[in-house]
């Protein structure tokens, strides 16, 4: 996966995708536990993961379970917290069925803290690897959100990959309880 884009500035600039649908206010940072996504049965540890020697996402070194970037904001912070996984290992991978995510469907987040935040979908896209829009889903935005990536599209049987990344993009709906 491409690298993340990362900031050091206080202020975030404006989203490049439309804000949440329901306001609800940035929580403080917590490790993040654990991913549900009812829609499409997912309930997952996660991994912490950083980056490559070549400064890519580094990703889980199997299908299960999934993991949460250690460099960004946690799920919840004020930003895009970013959890990746595998569409197959051996068989189904942990987000083998992320594309089939719709606009409303809902992720929740366990956090270190105890807190749920849950995040709503507002787009699932499907890029080229090659054409990768880092800034779209890296960049800042101006509220919590969550960027859930996989591979997807059609599998390379000469590399032994996938030619696109999936990206679900969410954004905070409630606060933590």
């Amino acid at each position: 996966m491409p690298p993340p884009v990362t900031s050091s500035t206080s202020r975030p600039v404006p989203s490049a995708t439309p804000g949440p649908a329901v306001e609800a206010a940035p929580l403080a940072r917590s490790t993040p536990v654990r991913v549900s996504i009812a829609a499409i049965g997912v309930d997952s540890g996660l991994m912490d993961l950083g980056l490559r020697a070549d400064g890519s996402l580094e990703v889980p070194p199997s299908g299960f379970p999934a993991g949460w970037y250690t460099g960004g904001p946690t799920p919840g912070e004020l930003g895009h917290a970013i959890i990746a996984g595998h569409i197959g290992w051996k068989g189904p991978g942990v987000f083998y069925n992320l594309h089939n995510l719709k606009p409303g469907d809902q992720v929740t987040v366990r956090r270190a803290d105890g807190s749920q935040p849950a995040f709503r979908v507002t787009r699932v896209a499907q890029f080229p690897k090659v054409q990768f829009p880092t800034k779209l889903v890296y960049g800042n935005i101006d509220h919590a959100g969550l960027r859930l990536i996989t591979c997807g599209g059609s599998f390379n049987s000469q590399s032994g990959h996938y030619e696109d990344n999936v990206v679900v993009f969410a954004d905070l709906i409630t606060p933590a309880r």
